[in-house]
């Protein structure tokens, strides 16, 4: 008997470990192994035992229900009991996910080599290294893939633009500073298919001439810290790195900074300085770490490259809306009841995901907002809800898709303490550099509180909107940029909430 687990760390938050221990005792000759997560977390812990060909799924399980499960499984009557939910890939096919860039996540074990070449990793390499540089950018831009870190930026133009810049010496850059609220897929990727994530970073390296290569991982993964250095080691001794290959990669460990998530402040940090954002240009593609051209990617843009090389560019660019190509990492949580990771291609509806995939809200009552693309993301209306999930036709709604992470707040919120959180958090992060950033979001929370305190609401609504104005326009980088957005948003959408005198949070 061959009993799958998951040991990534939202699983492991909730019980998975202590399932693990309960199987050990229940089945001692079995076989377990533990994996990355599937994602769908509202079924967390979960177990998957192998019968019959095929990987039944139990979820969520208490410990003491594990031998129940197993003897259910030993005499044929699984589908009789009542933590059974059927396979995982027909639940993913019956949910429209299309498993891309986390095909492999939460089906093998995450640093087994031969685990991953059996599904299919290292594909997408071989065919990279049987292709000239310039053929391996034509399919990136081809493909249509953007950049999954949150400005959605055409990757194939930047791959473009560092391999044509002269230089002897290139480097590649992870950018893992995951650091939006409601994101969690590159830390899931991380902890569950790593070695996806070195072979994006090989294929990248191959088709920019770079030599080198590192990964920005925020402090806050440990888990994931240990299992990419175990990935590291996997590489080096199977050929995916060093050696006849040119490349190392190398992992480096950010100190705690938010605004490191933008490039350029990683690169300071990643230079051992302080993470301030630079000006700009020159831009990192041009003169990057150490002022070499320089290649800075997210987790899930380089994780989708090795599948869309494996599969061909063609295939991967069927999926999708406008310029909207392939499929989105969508992470849902927040007052919801089906938290977890939605792989869909692009086109489904905030409502589908929320309402049809999430099941509403966790509270029953009904869903007022939803805030898309992390902290800085503006916050959307229900009537917003039937925007399809696209770049363009969310900032049509006057929202932004960023990282791809969606979260839920019932009729219970209050707006403008959301708001004012917004510029907290702002103030919190901001890296002190340009005034705007700085002293505005400051400013704005003390305004806020007078409008919130019913002290001249008229005018204070009004210097709010000219400190919002100034901090889009004259911030040095999107942090000060778009912290205004989602004020902006519950002003324009819930304006009742500004109200109502009360005392400021």
């Amino acid at each position: 008997m061959r009993i799958y687990i998951a040991q990534d760390s939202a699983a492991v938050s909730v019980g998975a470990d202590a399932l693990a221990a309960a199987v050990t005792r229940a089945a001692p000759e079995a076989t377990l192994v533990r994996t990355g997560a599937r994602g769908l977390y509202w079924l967390e812990p979960m177990l998957e035992v192998e019968s019959a060909g095929a990987r039944l799924a139990f979820g969520p399980l208490a410990p003491d229900e594990a031998a129940g499960v197993l003897a259910a499984v030993r005499a044929g009557d699984a589908a009789r009991h009542p933590r059974h939910v059927g396979t995982m890939d027909a639940l993913l096919a019956q949910q429209g996910q299309q498993r891309i860039t986390f095909a492999r996540c939460g089906v093998i074990a995450p640093t087994d080599w031969d685990d991953f070449v059996a599904h299919g990793g290292g594909a997408g390499l071989r065919a990279a290294r049987a292709m000239a540089p310039q053929a391996v950018v034509d399919a990136v831009k081809a493909s249509g893939l953007r950049g999954r870190g949150g400005a959605g930026f055409p990757a194939g133009i930047k791959w473009q633009t560092v391999k044509d810049a002269a230089s002897g010496t290139k480097v590649v850059v992870c950018n893992a500073d995951e650091g939006d609220s409601g994101t969690f897929a590159d830390r899931m990727l991380m902890e569950g298919d790593p070695l996806t994530l070195l072979e994006g970073m090989a294929i990248a390296a191959h088709a920019v001439g770079a030599t080198r290569g590192y990964i920005y991982l925020r402090s806050e993964y440990p888990d994931a810290r240990r299992t990419l250095l175990a990935a590291l080691s996997v590489a080096r001794a199977h050929g995916l790195l060093g050696g006849e290959t040119g490349l190392d990669i190398e992992l480096r460990i950010g100190a705690g900074a938010y605004i490191a998530g933008e490039e350029t402040s990683l690169l300071e940090s990643l230079e051992g300085k302080r993470g301030q954002v630079r000006a700009k240009p020159p831009l990192p593609a041009v003169s990057g770490f150490l002022g070499r051209p320089t290649l800075v990617n997210n987790v899930m843009t380089l994780a989708t490259v090795p599948a869309i090389l494996a599969r061909g560019a063609a295939r991967y660019a069927e999926l999708g809306i406008g310029r909207s190509r392939g499929t989105i990492t969508l992470q849902l949580s927040g007052n919801v009841k089906r938290p977890g990771l939605y792989e869909l291609p692009f086109g489904a509806t905030l409502r589908h995901l929320i309402e049809g995939l999430g099941g509403g809200s966790s509270s029953g009552r009904p869903v007022r907002a939803v805030q898309v693309g992390g902290p800085l993301g503006a916050y959307l209306a229900d009537a917003q809800l039937d925007t399809p999930i696209g770049y363009e036709e969310i900032a049509q709604a006057r929202g932004m898709l960023g990282h791809g992470g969606v979260v839920v707040f019932d009729d219970s919120v209050d707006m403008a303490e959301q708001a004012r959180f917004a510029m907290e958090f702002c103030d919190a992060e901001s890296c002190g550099k340009c005034t705007p950033c700085r002293v505005g979001s400051v400013r704005a929370q003390e305004v806020i509180d007078r409008i919130i305190a019913g002290e001249q609401r008229d005018a204070n609504l009004q210097l709010l909107r000219e400190l919002c104005d100034t901090m889009i326009h004259g911030s040095l980088c999107a942090h000060g940029g778009m912290a205004p957005f989602p004020v902006l948003s519950a002003l324009d959408l819930f304006p009742e909430d500004f109200e109502t005198a009360r005392s400021a949070p």
